[in-house]
């Protein structure tokens, strides 16, 4: 079937429910960052494959909504689909709900329809606000009947971590999780959110591209916890050691026929990820209460063991980086390269580190004026070669049994101006001030933005996302619940790693971006309470043929140079003689 006859085949089925609407957004039913391929209907639907946009089908119109790292890519797979482009964001274009309301104003009561595993409680809640004539229908799934090649739920086998990696036992973790369940007056916690899963359990798995989570859900009460995951992904030493931990395993499909079992039980759900047919399932029989998953926090703080394992992981993700670095310096100019070769040749580098597991996330590789799109992704057909001129973006990451990296390093592929220096440094300014701040207890990522910003705005600049995201410790490379940005209202604790990415991008010439992970650490106490510092553990030379040192102070200046002290220190035993000439000479001292 090509498009239009998918929307027919939709809205034939639409038609026998009298829906007047169908809703298919790109999420999974566990609110994943990353979708596996089975739940990726929208795609499948309407032809996008950009990784955020949400579809509504209506008895005579089809539009996608996406924001504007996808227009162009959009405008191009929508082409002749009948699909109309909603450019979200852009003034006067309105959200797929606003449109919605709009159109069924004169309907008294317009059935709107989407599969209830795919929108979690809090979008629902939004959705209802939005539209309040309409009723809902969600108990169904109506692209499972027409899409009839659909992919089955992956099936990748899964690995159990030992306290070597963890630094804590599932036992505990449990423990932990059912203290503050009795704190909260609950005795039962459905987990949905994977990585929340993965972290409580200690396994880790295939299923998704980048995160090595395992699709499963969990309930954990006040005297058993399941884990419902499919049975043929669990290598014989994985359920004993599951087992041995008092661990009750179901399949993977029994969890909602499971739900009604939890009956006149008090529920804890975290709305942010809990789908609406959970909720559904569960609200008439159960006390339900609506709170962040109660490992969010828990996770988000890396005890020794999972801190130290990110040291180590960085080492090896920096060897790698400083190896790729030292070929891109000898070969640009000389052989062909682009920006999808170039990202290849990053991967290969990573692949042969200690404990390497896999890519964090799709490399964004920009060169040139497309560096200045945040999200941008290189296609084969369009991806700019890279010429020994101009200026470089890659932002990249890998997964190692020890830990998450996430880079990103701005360079000169030669000749750099002025203005391209003045720009690199003002952002590597901010990057320092960050690095290097001390703050009291209790401070949020939204107090401490500025002293990212401040560089920029000095100048009249500024970039427009965030400084920085949580990392995960070999699990998701984005997690929270801290962030850096003006936003954030969660204090940063110690044992936390964070981004500190701050950029600038000038549309249609160049992007600069420089990012490192940092963990917050005890600073000192005083008798005006405890107080915080970074240890940055990214170890990469910055570019100094792009840094004006006259920009920088003194105390920037002692940073940078130990900076690259430290990572010619930590990195050169492991390099050729030709890398560690090449490395010596990327971190000289400046004055």
């Amino acid at each position: 079937m090509n498009v239009k006859e998918k929307i027919i085949a939709l809205r034939k089925e639409m038609k026998k429910r009298r829906i007047n609407a169908w809703i298919i957004p790109s999420s999974d039913p566990h609110q994943s960052e990353y979708v596996a391929p089975c739940w990726k209907a929208r795609e499948w639907l309407s032809g996008f494959s950009g990784s955020a946009g949400t579809v509504v089908v209506t008895t005579d119109e089809a539009g996608l909504w996406t924001d504007s790292r996808y227009y162009i890519q959009a405008a191009s797979e929508l082409k002749d689909s009948g699909i109309k482009l909603y450019k979200f964001g852009l003034e006067g274009v309105p959200s797929y709900t606003r449109y919605l309301s709009e159109k069924f104003k004169e309907t008294e009561k317009p059935i709107i329809g989407f599969d209830g595993k795919l929108l979690s409680v809090n979008q629902v809640k939004e959705l209802k606000k939005s539209l309040e004539k309409a009723e809902f229908f969600c108990r169904e799934d109506l692209m499972d009947i027409i899409w009839t090649e659909r992919p089955p739920v992956p099936n990748g086998e899964v690995l159990r971590l030992s306290e070597k990696y963890t630094g804590e036992s599932t036992v505990s973790k449990l423990k932990r999780i059912r203290e503050k369940m009795a704190e909260y007056k609950v005795n039962v916690h459905i987990v949905t959110s994977l990585d929340d899963i993965a972290w409580t359990f200690n396994i880790r798995g295939k299923d998704i591209a980048y995160n090595p989570v395992v699709i499963s859900y969990s309930v954990i009460t006040d005297k058993e916890a399941i884990l419902f995951v499919n049975s043929s992904k669990l290598p014989e030493e994985v359920k004993k050691s599951l087992t041995e931990d008092k661990v009750i395993l179901k399949e993977y499909n029994e969890f909602y026929e499971y739900l009604p079992k939890l009956k006149n039980n008090s529920v804890l759900i975290d709305p942010a990820f809990c789908n609406q047919k959970i909720k559904e399932s569960i609200e008439k029989d159960c006390n339900l209460k609506e709170k962040r998953t109660i490992s969010v926090l828990m996770k988000s703080i890396k005890n020794e063991v999972e801190l130290e394992g990110m040291r180590q992981a960085h080492i090896q993700d920096g060897i790698a980086m400083v190896r790729w670095m030292c070929w891109l310096d000898e070969n640009i100019g000389k052989t062909f390269h682009d920006e999808i070769t170039i990202a290849d040749k990053l991967e290969e580098f990573r692949s042969k580190g200690d404990k390497f597991m896999g890519l964090s996330f799709n490399t964004i590789s920009g060169y040139g004026e497309n560096g200045a799109l945040c999200h941008y992704s290189a296609q084969k057909e369009s991806a700019a070669e890279i010429k020994p001129e101009g200026m470089l973006l890659v932002d990249s990451g890998g997964q190692y049994l020890n830990g998450t990296t996430d880079i990103t390093r701005t360079m000169t592929t030669g000749n750099p101006s002025a203005e391209q220096k003045r720009d690199y440094t003002s952002v590597l300014k901010g990057h320092i001030r960050l690095a290097k701040l001390k703050f009291p207890k209790g401070y949020t990522g939204g107090q401490l933005d500025t002293a990212t910003r401040a560089a920029l705005w000095e100048r009249g600049l500024n970039y427009l996302h965030g400084t920085g995201h949580g990392v995960g410790h070999f699990l998701a490379v984005h997690e929270g619940p801290q962030s850096i940005s003006g936003r954030s209202t969660e204090p940063l604790q110690v044992g936390m790693c964070t981004s500190n990415e701050p950029g600038l991008y000038h549309e249609g010439k160049y992007g600069i971006r420089i990012e490192t992970i940092i963990i917050t650490m005890p600073y000192m106490k005083t008798e005006y309470g405890e107080f915080f510092q970074f240890e940055t553990i990214t170890l990469c030379p910055m570019d100094l043929d792009l840094t004006e040192a006259e920009m920088l102070d003194k105390d920037e200046i002692r940073w940078l140079n130990d900076y690259h002290k430290t990572v010619f220190e930590k990195l050169s035993p492991f390099l050729n003689e030709k890398e560690k000439a090449w490395l010596k000479h990327e971190t000289r001292e400046i004055k």
